[in-house]
C-alpha cells in the first residue's frame, strides 16, 4: 500500500504531461470535428478544447496562443462564407435574402458566379464548413497552447531529427508571434501610445517582423554551430532502404487517414493502408536510428496521466465517427430544407470524453515552482 500510494503520490506531483500525449488528444478532438458538420457539436468541441487549456495550461508565453488560434478561426468562417456568397451558385428552392449585382463571366466559368442573388441556404452552408475547419484549427491551437515543442522534439526518432526540428521551428512561429506582439503593444503603452486599427497593424507589425528576422538569423547560427545537418558514417544502403520504408509508409498513412476520414471509401481497405503503412514507417526508423548517433538527457516519462489524456481524445474520434459511419441524425446536416440540427447523444458523450484532461493530467508547474 505504501508503495502504490508513493506511485500515485509522484503521478499527481505538477510536472508538464509528455507533449506527445497533448497532440494526440488534440489530433482525437479534430478527428472527430472533421466527421461532423454540425454547428452544435463543433461548439462543444471548441468549448472542450478550451476548457482543458484553461485547467492545464502553463505559464509560458506560448501558452496564451489558443485565443488566436480563435480569432483566426472566426476569420476563416468569415472568409468561407464570403466566397460561398460570391462565387458560388445558390441551391435550388433556397431562401433569398438579398441580390447584389452580378458580372457574366464567360462560358468555361461555368458553376461560378460573381455577385448575384444571396440565399439563406448557400450563407449556412458555407458557415457549417467553416466551423468544421475553426474547430479542427482550434484543436491544433489547443495543442500548442498545452505542449511544449521543444520537448516533444525529445521524443522524436533520431532517424527524422532533423525534419523534427525543421517542425518544431514552424509551430513555434504563430507563438513566438503573439509573444512579439504583446511585447510590443506593452512598449508602446509604456511609452503612452495607444494605437488602435490600421495604424495598430504598422506600428506593432515592422518591429514584429524585425525580431523575427533577428531571431532566425540567431536559430542559424546556432545549429550550424553544433553540427546540425551534419550526417553520421552510415552505410549508404542502409540510409537509402530505411528512407524509402519511411516514404513509402508515410505514402500509407496518408490513404489510410483519408479514407477514414473521409468516409468515401471502404473502412476495411483504408484501415488495411493505415496498418500497413504504420508498419512501414516503424520498420524505416527502425532501420534509421541504427545510424543514428543520438543520447537524451532525462526523457520525459510516460505514466498513466498520458495514457488517460490519449484514452480521451481516442474515445472522441471514434463516437464521433461510428455516429457517423451509422448515419445518426444531425451528425452531417442538409440545408435544403434548412432545418433546426439534431444532437446525437454518442457524439455529445463523446465530446465531454475529451474533458477527462483536465483532471487526469497533472497540474502544471507555476513559474515560481519552475525557477525554484
Amino acid at each position: 500500500m505504501l508503495v502504490r500510494a508513493g506511485r500515485w503520490g509522484q503521478l499527481r506531483l505538477p510536472r508538464a504531461l509528455h507533449a506527445g500525449a497533448w497532440w494526440l488528444w488534440a489530433l482525437g478532438l479534430a478527428a472527430a470535428a472533421s466527421r461532423t458538420t454540425n454547428p452544435v457539436l463543433l461548439a462543444l468541441l471548441i468549448a472542450v478544447a478550451g476548457y482543458v487549456v484553461a485547467a492545464r495550461r502553463g505559464s509560458e508565453p506560448w501558452s496564451r496562443s489558443f485565443v488566436v488560434f480563435l480569432k483566426l478561426g472566426l476569420l476563416i468562417i468569415v472568409i468561407r462564407v464570403l466566397f460561398q456568397v460570391l462565387f458560388t451558385s445558390p441551391p435550388g428552392g433556397a431562401t433569398l435574402l438579398f441580390r447584389l449585382p452580378e458580372l457574366t463571366l464567360p462560358g468555361w466559368a461555368a458553376g461560378l458566379k460573381l455577385g448575384g442573388p444571396v440565399t439563406l441556404e448557400a450563407a449556412t452552408l458555407a458557415f457549417y464548413d467553416g466551423m468544421r475547419l475553426a474547430t479542427v484549427l482550434a484543436c491544433i491551437g489547443a495543442a500548442n497552447a498545452l505542449a511544449d515543442a521543444r520537448r516533444l522534439l525529445r521524443s522524436v526518432p533520431g532517424a527524422l531529427y532533423e525534419a523534427g526540428v525543421a517542425v518544431v521551428v514552424a509551430m513555434t512561429f504563430a507563438p513566438r508571434l503573439v509573444e512579439d506582439a504583446g511585447r510590443v503593444r506593452r512598449a508602446h503603452r509604456l511609452r503612452g501610445r495607444r494605437v488602435r486599427g490600421v495604424r495598430a497593424v504598422g506600428r506593432i507589425g515592422m518591429p514584429v517582423l524585425e525580431g523575427s528576422l533577428e531571431r532566425s538569423l540567431e536559430l542559424a547560427a546556432a545549429m550550424d554551430s553544433r553540427g546540425f545537418g551534419r550526417a553520421a558514417a552510415v552505410d549508404p544502403r542502409l540510409r537509402r532502404s530505411s528512407g524509402g520504408l519511411v516514404l513509402l509508409g508515410l505514402v500509407g498513412v496518408c490513404i489510410g487517414l483519408y479514407g477514414l476520414l473521409d468516409g468515401g471509401a471502404p473502412g476495411a481497405v483504408a484501415t488495411g493502408a493505415l496498418v500497413a503503412g504504420l508498419a512501414l514507417a516503424v520498420a524505416g526508423l527502425v532501420l534509421g536510428n541504427r545510424g543514428s548517433r543520438r543520447t537524451r538527457y532525462r526523457p520525459d516519462p510516460w505514466r498513466l496521466p498520458e495514457w488517460l489524456v490519449v484514452a480521451s481524445g481516442a474515445a472522441a474520434a471514434a463516437a464521433f465517427a461510428t455516429a457517423s459511419a451509422q448515419a445518426r441524425p444531425g451528425m452531417n446536416l442538409m440545408v435544403v430544407p434548412l432545418l433546426v440540427p439534431a444532437i446525437p447523444l454518442l457524439a455529445v458523450a463523446g465530446a465531454l470524453a475529451g474533458l477527462l484532461p483536465a483532471w487526469a493530467a497533472p497540474r502544471p508547474r507555476s513559474a515560481t515552482e519552475a525557477a525554484a
